[in-house]
């Protein structure tokens, strides 16, 4: 997969820059965040304001951006976080930003390994040492994680902050749990969703779990007080900034918007959150170590990924828990029945097909190194796909939960029902 970013994509990407004249710097996305802090903490000036931007668009795009060139990009690159995405920037905003660069690269790598080890912590798996190196290698293979890297997505950030989350609230670290998803609330429409249930679940059970609504609310205040101190009246900015961005991508439509029309995307949509708050609220009792309650964690994360307003690969690795249970319960799912059987076979193609697309493409590229590159989206044409197919067996998962089917020690769903008064045990 990185053989064929370096090989193939990037290499076609270039190509097309140089045929249409298109700007191309250090087309980092970190960098409007970081140059926004900069200016916004050394500086005093409004990341918001279209001076910076401007200032962005000549480090990321090489150039201002010139609206008399139909061919330069319409995503303008400006400053569309949440202003307390400074504080977390602050201790680089004085280096040199290839310094950054570098070292934002090799964190995100990094960071992208400890995500799988924090989802197992979190999932209650123990599988042997061989399986978890191959999670490891195949997650950093993955186009979702190379992708993120080579972009340097705040994403990947935001995912591995969220299983630390997970990994806290399954430890029992219900106060810390809740400063760390916290600190993922920089992109609202990737955690908002999980705070949402994670919110339901500490009200089920509030003397008990209310340390985890402390940390949160208590460390959204300081985010939020601290946000309004460097930028008073942050907020109007910040919202204009997200109106002026869905304007100039073109609406950023969820997945379902694109792959059906926007009216029915809306009908799907309400369907799925009303199914999903559903699930929600018959799981909201469970302990946070639970089976249950990781299915419902994944499911709420799957659900987000195909609602959220952004069709981006990268966005996918919150699918990593809901992947890792399918492939811990494969042999439950694989007995269920013959669509079952169907669908996870279906799933599966669609998950290894960019591996299997990536290595025909990088051997190719040795051979045929510019006539390969007009087949560069070869390893994309079932991206979109994945969360359409892993929602399915996911539910037929929380079916099983549902139903009190038991979870065992070794992973596998227990087909014989429990009594309706208990339920799922690890």
């Amino acid at each position: 997969m990185w053989f064929y970013v370096q090989r193939v994509l990037v290499p076609h990407q270039q190509s097309d820059a140089e045929a249409y004249d298109r700007p191309r710097g250090n087309l980092s996305d970190l960098y409007p965040r970081w140059l926004g802090a900069r200016e916004l903490l050394l500086h005093h000036r409004d990341p918001y304001g279209s001076d910076v931007t401007r200032e962005i668009q000549a480090g990321y795009y090489g150039r201002p951006l010139d609206p008399a060139r139909p061919a330069d990009p319409k995503d303008q690159q400006g400053f569309a976080y949440p202003v307390y995405v400074v504080f977390l920037l602050a201790p680089t905003i004085t280096l040199p930003f290839p310094v950054v660069q570098a070292g934002f690269r090799w964190f995100l790598l990094v960071l992208a390994a400890a995500t799988v080890l924090l989802w197992l912590r979190a999932l209650r798996w123990r599988p042997a040492t061989n399986m978890v190196v191959i999670l490891v290698v195949l997650t950093l293979g993955s186009f979702p994680v190379v992708q993120g890297i080579k972009l340097q997505q705040l994403s990947l950030v935001v995912s591995g902050i969220i299983a630390g989350c997970a990994a806290l609230l399954a430890g029992g670290q219900l106060l810390l749990a809740g400063v760390v998803l916290a600190l993922a609330t920089i992109k609202p429409q990737l955690a908002l969703p999980l705070a949402a249930w994670l919110v339901l679940w500490t009200c089920s059970d509030w003397r008990r779990r209310r340390r985890f609504a402390w940390g949160f609310g208590l460390t959204m205040t300081v985010l939020l007080a601290g946000a309004q101190s460097v930028l008073p009246g942050w907020t109007g900015r910040f919202r204009e900034a997200t109106v002026a961005y869905r304007q100039y991508t073109g609406g950023a439509g969820s997945l379902l918007d694109v792959l059906i029309t926007p009216v029915w995307a809306r009908v799907c949509t309400a369907f799925v959150l009303l199914a999903l708050a559903v699930v929600c609220w018959r799981m909201r009792r469970e302990p946070a170590d639970s089976p249950a309650f990781a299915l419902a964690s994944s499911l709420v994360l799957a659900v987000t990924v195909m609602i959220v307003p952004m069709v981006a690969p990268y966005n996918q690795l919150l699918l990593l828990p809901a992947v890792f249970l399918l492939v811990r319960h494969h042999r439950f799912l694989w007995r269920r029945d013959w669509r079952t059987r169907f669908v996870y076979s279906l799933a599966g193609l669609l998950v290894s097909w960019p591996w299997v697309a990536a290595a025909v493409l990088t051997a190719a590229s040795f051979v045929l190194p510019v006539s390969v590159q007009q087949a560069w989206a070869l390893p994309l044409w079932t991206s979109i796909y994945v969360p359409l197919a892993i929602l399915p067996l996911l539910s037929v998962l929380i079916v099983g939960s549902l139903r009190h089917e038991r979870f065992t020690p070794e992973g596998e769903l227990n087909a014989r029902a429990l009594p309706r008064d208990a339920g799922p045990r690890s």
